[in-house]
């Protein structure tokens, strides 16, 4: 018995490699039925496929667009930033000018409150001082 090795007849041109029972040989004539219907499906399939990559070709500009406008913004909140800072720094050196300023007008008010405190204590003496100056006249 010789061994076939996947050898095997087929119906118009002899022993093939193919373990496929297939009649269909290539460069022979088929049903053109089937021809068409092939045709047809391979069309089909390309436009699905073209139409596959023309949605994910929008999908990519959409992203690029989206990324376009985000970097606009981001553009926008950096200088807003910068301009905030240069402020915050303005504003911070006005208050470093004014802080000796500030501090005479801390120390005037503790000296106003002293002085307040010093009127009291006078007012309070010359009141003292009245009574006993007018209980001394009375006595006389």
């Amino acid at each position: 018995m010789e061994e076939d090795y996947g050898v095997t007849d087929s119906p118009r041109k002899g022993p093939t490699l193919s373990t496929s029972t297939s009649s269909f040989e290539p460069f022979d004539a088929h049903d053109p039925n089937l021809s068409r219907l092939a045709t047809k499906m391979f069309q089909k399939t390309g436009d699905y496929i073209t139409h596959e990559l023309a949605s994910t070709v929008d999908d990519y500009k959409l992203i690029e667009s989206m990324n376009r406008a985000m970097m606009g913004k981001v553009a926008d909140m950096r200088q807003m930033s910068q301009s905030i800072a240069a402020k915050n720094t303005e504003l911070n050196q006005k208050y470093e000018d004014l802080k000796p300023l500030l501090q005479r007008i801390d120390d005037i008010e503790s000296t106003v409150d002293k002085l307040e405190a010093a009127a009291y204590q006078l007012d309070s003496y010359s009141i003292r001082l009245e009574n006993k100056f007018k209980s001394l006249k009375a006595k006389q």
